[in-house]
């Protein structure tokens, strides 16, 4: 008997599959693209990824058409507006504000540069009249405008008591501060470095603290003069202004400064400002 050959023939994997698998990866692709390009707001650089694509896609199995497409506009989507717009825009409105608040910046600074020139003339007038330039002088600065009075026009050696004949000259200062109530004025008081240690004061640091405080007291005996405007303080001999080695700079260093302070501190002195009449 006879056997029957029998054939075998290979199984074929069903590949069929791949066409639409293949353009679904297609369409995907060209989906990201269109995203991408919708994004920009570039219309020739999107009309040239979209022919680039279209090249590269010619021919083959599901060819994506892309002059199906909405044409793209100019205007971006909100998300875009929103990341386009500068971080800190300058509205006119806020512009404006800053120009405003210039102008009264300015203005505050050359009244105050006006009121000081003018207080200086006073003061300086009033030393020149009464001969008291070696014990006072004054100083106007970027600042402030201070007054310097020497040690023995108003305390005796080792004292923190006003003289008696010193309080004219602290009447006469406080009438010209009442004239300009709005500056916050300091005294300050300051010694050489000759160590003292009394009764009274353990140190130079409690001596100029001492007689900053009551030259400030006499000058509040004007009932004109706002308190609150004022504040006292003693340096001792930490901040000399001569050197301590002489008599000479040793009586240079005793001192008592009146500090009329400004509110707005220029940058440069104003000229213009003081030679206003």
């Amino acid at each position: 008997m006879s056997k029957k050959r029998q054939e075998h023939h290979e199984e074929h994997v069903d590949e069929s599959w791949l066409i639409p698998y293949a353009d679904l990866l297609t369409l995907l692709l060209a989906l990201f693209i269109i995203l991408f390009a919708a994004s920009q707001t570039d219309q020739k650089k999107y009309q040239t990824i979209m022919q680039s694509f279209n090249s590269a896609f010619t021919g083959g199995i599901g060819q994506f058409n892309f002059s199906n497409l909405i044409p793209l506009t100019t205007e971006p989507n909100i998300d875009q507006k929103k990341y386009d717009q500068p971080t800190n825009p300058a509205t006119p409105n806020t512009s404006g504000q800053q120009q405003k608040q210039q102008e009264q910046l300015n203005s505050q600074m050359a009244k105050e540069q006006v009121d000081l020139q003018q207080l200086k003339e006073k003061l300086d007038k009033y030393i020149a009249e009464n001969q008291l330039s070696t014990q006072l002088e004054t100083k106007l600065t970027e600042d402030l405008l201070m007054l310097t009075i020497r040690d023995n026009a108003l305390f005796s050696s080792g004292s923190a008591t006003v003289k008696p004949e010193a309080k004219q000259l602290a009447g006469t200062i406080s009438g010209m501060l009442a004239q300009y109530p709005d500056y916050r004025i300091e005294v300050a008081g300051h010694t050489d470095n000759v160590p003292i240690r009394t009764a009274a004061f353990e140190t130079n640091w409690d001596l100029s603290a001492k007689r900053a405080l009551n030259f400030m007291k006499i000058l509040l005996e004007n009932d004109k003069i706002g308190p609150e405007r004022f504040r006292s303080i003693g340096y001792g001999e930490y901040q000399p202004i001569d050197t301590n080695d002489t008599e000479a700079g040793r009586a240079k260093n005793r001192r008592v400064e009146v500090s009329i302070l400004r509110s707005v501190k220029p940058p440069q002195m104003i000229d213009a400002a003081a030679k206003q009449p």
